[in-house]
């Protein structure tokens, strides 16, 4: 996702300082009076360094409750694929830290293979599980049906514009109910400009984005099942199937995807960051956190007076039956050790930091939506509207299909779009493809008949 990319790109220059120290393994030594000590890593810069500023305010607080702990932060650099190395070694060597930050992809493979701590039990004891979403619960539930970490943001996915550009163009803004109603805009747009007006992920040049950010939020609401969580299997050809590559075949015929930029390397960097930002793509599939990390003050590409500039529509319905929608997404959560030498401690450290003002700050500094009730009236986070607006989406939101084979899912889906791109397939085409090579990916054992 864009957050992850300039996240990572965020990280390169981090000087480790203070607080901040070296991996030596899970937990450390202590007297019988001595504080509990947890380590806790981070490995992007923004994150660490609320956190850091956070511990203090922690320590204070268990001192109040009796409680002797302390925290060591270790900020370590990485992009999302060095981490996962690293952290794969570290728990199978025992040198990990105690509490670890990332993102829900990893939680799978790591919980399933006994290096974290299954949290059922602390959690039901915990009232603050019962504020957190519905949706933001089932991103964390792990296939075994239990939960290994505790989510501390949310994201939206819906498709941005630039309302001042389509209202210089005199083109309606309001929510289009379908795609039939949202195309007819686009080709008013595209008849105007002479230029491609939408962009949604397609192809291999933007990786795993096409699955996450371009298709699965369409398929998500037409209805139809993709992914069985009790039978564990994928059902590889669908009405709801049909329907998504049919909408991308409908827009690469009528111009309005910018077909030449998604098929070059980084297409995120020519629509997202280039004409996006000067209104000449003026709509875009795109997460909640694109308030922050793609256009905001400090983003991969800002646009002045961006709230004025720029809202949000919900995804029209596809298929006949279903309503416009959003996309709920999962973010990053803590997880413990399960070999950590204090865990009731480090999950002391976890609830706390996804609570109250500790998550409040978290929140703002990374653009992400509150997982849980409770928050809109907690400073900073009361005080950033777009992300107010995108939490009241929430509870009404649909959570896409994930499960097992997901990455080999994904690999079809960039290929059967990317042939569309070339030309090389239509709709039809591209979806018989697709169920093609997604099943050789997944196998016999993991596809629905």
């Amino acid at each position: 996702m864009s957050r992850n990319r300039v996240l990572a790109a965020a990280t390169a220059g981090m000087l480790l300082t203070g607080a901040l120290t070296a991996c030596s393994g899970s937990g450390a030594d202590e007297g019988e009076d001595g504080p509990a000590t947890i380590k806790l890593l981070e490995y992007q810069e923004p994150r660490a360094k609320v956190i850091k500023a956070l511990i203090p305010e922690f320590e204070r607080a268990m001192a109040k409750q009796g409680k002797k702990i302390k925290v060591e932060l270790i900020a370590d650099p990485l992009t999302d694929e060095q981490f996962h190395t690293k952290i794969t070694q570290q728990l199978h060597s025992g040198t990990a830290p105690d509490v670890l930050d990332m993102g829900g992809s990893n939680v799978t493979g790591l919980a399933g293979a006994g290096y974290l701590l299954k949290l059922d039990d602390y959690l039901d004891k915990w009232d603050g599980w019962g504020q957190y979403y519905t949706s933001a619960k089932e991103s964390a539930r792990q296939p075994d049906g239990g939960f290994y970490s505790v989510p501390h943001e949310a994201s939206v996915q819906s498709l941005f514009y630039r309302k001042d550009v389509l209202q210089q163009l005199n083109i309606d803004t309001s929510q289009p109910r379908t795609w039939d109603e949202l195309i007819g805009r686009l080709k008013k747009v595209q008849a105007k400009t002479g230029e491609a007006p939408i962009v949604i992920p397609a192809g291999t040049a933007w990786g795993a984005g096409t699955w996450t950010e371009g298709f699965f939020p369409l398929v998500a609401g037409t209805g139809s099942t993709f992914y069985d969580p009790k039978s564990k299997k994928w059902t590889l050809k669908s009405k709801g199937l049909s329907a998504t590559f049919g909408l991308y075949d409908k827009l690469i015929k009528a111009d309005l995807l910018p077909v030449r930029d998604l098929q070059n390397p980084n297409p995120w960097e020519p629509t997202k960051y280039e004409k996006f930002v000067k209104g000449t793509l003026p709509v875009s599939a795109q997460g909640s956190w694109g308030w922050k990390f793609d256009w905001g003050p400090e983003g991969a590409a800002p646009i002045e007076n961006l709230r004025e500039k720029v809202a949000t529509w919900d995804y029209p319905a596809l298929v006949s039956g279903t309503k416009p929608y959003s996309v709920s997404g999962g973010g990053y959560g803590y997880s413990v050790n399960a070999h950590a030498k204090n865990p009731d401690a480090a999950v002391e450290l976890v609830k706390w930091l996804s609570s109250g003002t500790a998550l409040a700050k978290q929140l703002v500094t990374v653009g992400a939506v509150s997982p849980r009730k409770g928050l809109t009236g907690t400073a900073p986070y009361k005080n950033e509207p777009s992300l107010l607006e995108a939490e009241r989406k929430l509870p009404g939101s649909i959570l896409p299909p994930r499960g097992d084979g997901e990455d080999q899912v994904s690999q079809a889906i960039q290929g059967a779009t990317g042939k569309m791109l070339s030309g090389g397939a239509d709709g039809g085409q591209a979806a018989e493809a697709f169920a093609k090579e997604a099943k050789e990916l997944l196998g016999d054992n993991r596809v629905a008949e």
